[in-house]
């Protein structure tokens, strides 16, 4: 009986610690240059692996980040990404990164989440007013104000914002600990969804009349 308990201990134990994982899975192999040719290839964490005697460096290299984007756009902000997407050679490393350029006086990046990655960011040019909200019931607002070298981390899945309260162009760059890590852009979502939510639902939802919601859906 107790060498039962012990094994049953084990496994909760086993399986919860497999739950708090808060990165991709790790690898069982020095790397995964994601290909979308099926053939001769292994499917691993989604995606078909290159032979790795054919990797080469451009798998593992990227080229750009110091270039300036154009912020002339609606939140005046520009996301630049470097996934698996842009990177095969980060399949299956569990990392990402990206460059965001603000507008001066208001560039923002919009309140959103990341469902698969905590982002670490750091400031390189110009003053941001960063942060994010915790989970219900609480919903309490944790935000900073930055400067050109501080670092403030977002945790996994809850939404956060980056705000650009200098008369300058400000930079960040961040990490995230996902090859892919998503992003879901708040009101983007719920009012541009495809096909559109109910303005009924979303009238009751954000205490908003009918009319207002149809206004705010047309926007996106």
């Amino acid at each position: 009986m107790e060498a039962h308990k012990i094994i049953v201990a084990i496994f909760i134990l086993a399986l919860a610690s497999s739950l708090t994982l808060a990165s991709d899975p790790s690898p069982l192999q020095d790397f995964c240059v994601a290909i979308n040719d099926p053939k001769g290839s292994v499917f691993v964490n989604g995606k078909f692996c290159k032979d790795a005697k054919l990797a080469k460096a451009d798998d593992f290299y990227f080229s750009g980040l110091h270039i300036r984007k154009n912020t002339s756009n609606t939140f005046g902000s520009t996301v630049t990404p470097v996934n698996v997407a842009q990177m095969p050679g980060l399949h299956t490393l569990g990392i990402s990164m990206v460059r965001i350029d603000y507008a001066p006086n208001g560039g923002l990046n919009p309140p959103h989440t990341h469902p698969r990655a905590s982002e670490i960011l750091v400031v390189l040019e110009g003053t941001l007013h960063v942060g994010f909200v915790t989970s219900n019931p609480d919903n309490h607002l944790i935000s900073k104000v930055l400067y050109p070298g501080d670092v403030f981390v977002f945790p996994v899945g809850l939404i956060h914002f980056q705000y650009n309260i200098g008369n300058t162009y400000a930079v960040a760059f961040a990490g995230l600990s996902s090859e892919n890590p998503g992003v879901i852009t708040i009101a983007n979502a719920v009012f541009g969804s495809n096909p559109s939510i109910d303005a009924i639902i979303l009238a009751k939802a954000f205490n908003l009349d009918r009319k207002m919601v149809k206004n705010l859906q047309s926007e996106f």
